[in-house]
């Protein structure tokens, strides 16, 4: 038995589970595994923050309560505050939301038999939209719809320039949109990937030793499996740092759509 024929011959059926497949229902009318994992964390968040909620004391003696406690004053002055300034606190909620939502989805995937919500775009591109569209309308509230517009274009500009960069800084602001879906789904997508391939060869080298009674196959299956490992310790640091890096934009996005300029 060859363990390089096997391991190909297995890759299709580890593409294919990444593939956003009907649980329930069909096309016309059904839930597909990321969407059902999506509820999934929608309700593990919301059981986390209430649960956190209702043990909350002046002095913390818990350590889960007292790290969730610590991710939300992390998001409310590193995000909130350090970003926004004056008046952040408004935006709080909004950005603990989605801190703590994708942050979860994120830990989730890296359970074994799990799926990770934000690894498929079409829910990526669902936070992207409502991140986009929040801080659009806070623009709208802090300038007007009008005002909104023509802040695109910064003050001072000569009269021929305004257009050029008016038309510049509108195709950025719509940009915003699709790189905030695209990186979180790209990250998580190829970091799962990656995780994927490391422990189907790790245990496709060790089936065959165990039953070829192939040593060399053994011996190579253990840098396989120190891979996973590192990699696993590396996808947990991902996992955080793109609800980090999610939030963060969408922390500046709303600083700029409601500074004045």
């Amino acid at each position: 038995m060859n363990a390089l024929e096997v391991l190909s011959a297995h890759v299709p059926e580890l593409q294919e589970s990444f593939e956003s497949a009907f649980v329930f229902g069909s096309g016309s009318f059904g839930l597909t595994q990321y969407t059902l994992w999506m509820i999934i964390c929608w309700i593990l968040t919301v059981v986390i923050v209430l649960a956190v909620a209702r043990k909350l004391t002046l002095v913390p003696h818990n350590k889960f309560v007292n790290t969730v406690e610590y991710g939300y004053q992390f998001v409310r002055n590193d995000m909130g505050e350090g970003i926004l300034g004056h008046g952040f606190k408004k935006h709080v909620p909004f950005l603990a939301t989605m801190f703590f939502f994708i942050l979860v989805s994120n830990f989730v995937g890296l359970i074994p038999g799990c799926k990770t919500p934000t690894g498929t775009i079409s829910v990526t591109w669902a936070l992207a939209t409502i991140s986009f569209v929040y801080f659009n309308v806070q623009g709208i509230r802090a300038h007007g719809g009008w005002g909104y517009l023509k802040s695109l274009a910064p003050g001072g500009l000569p009269i021929v320039m305004v257009p050029v960069i008016w038309f510049l800084e509108l195709l950025s602001t719509v940009i915003r949109w699709l790189t905030l879906a695209v990186r979180l789904y790209g990250n998580m997508f190829a970091g799962h990937m990656v995780l994927g391939i490391f422990a189907l060869a790790t245990g496709v080298f060790l089936q065959v030793a165990v039953q070829s009674f192939d040593i060399t196959s053994g011996i190579i299956a253990v840098p396989w499996f120190v891979l996973l490992i590192v990699m696993y310790a590396l996808e947990t640091l991902v996992a955080f740092l793109q609800a980090y890096v999610f939030t963060v934009l969408s922390s500046v996005y709303i600083q700029l759509a409601t500074a004045s300029h």
